[in-house]
């Protein structure tokens, strides 16, 4: 049942983001947004952490994951002083934001970007 629970909430989580781009006219860039600071804010309330024991990869993977996992970063080192509430976010991502970087870059290498025709 795990693997059912992370496709149905992760499956969510991208059914509202296609929602938003589709019957809105946020910006993708926007969009993104909306998701990392609402991660950040239902972490903040303690209602994201129930999503990601019940879905796991399917809750921390989309990008509410990236917030989620930047507050509970910055919740935990909180704990230990002021220093920590600002380092522990960074801590706390730092895979996800080498992997990010790492293949975005690689993937720039393989492939040529092309602006469109008009601007």
């Amino acid at each position: 049942m795990e693997y059912v629970y992370a496709f149905l909430i992760g499956g969510v989580i991208c059914l509202i983001g296609q929602i938003l781009m589709d019957a809105t006219k946020l910006t993708a860039p926007r969009i993104l947004v909306i998701f990392v600071v609402s991660g950040v804010v239902l972490q903040a309330l303690h209602l994201y952490q129930p999503i990601v024991d019940l879905a796991g990869n399917g809750a921390t993977v989309p990008l509410p994951g990236f917030g989620y996992n930047l507050a509970k970063g910055a919740m935990e080192g909180a704990k230990n002083g002021f220093l920590e509430a600002i380092t522990g976010p960074l801590t706390a991502s730092a895979a996800g934001i080498a992997v990010a970087i790492t293949f975005g870059y690689l993937i720039s290498l393989i492939f040529t970007p092309k602006t469109p025709k008009g601007n």
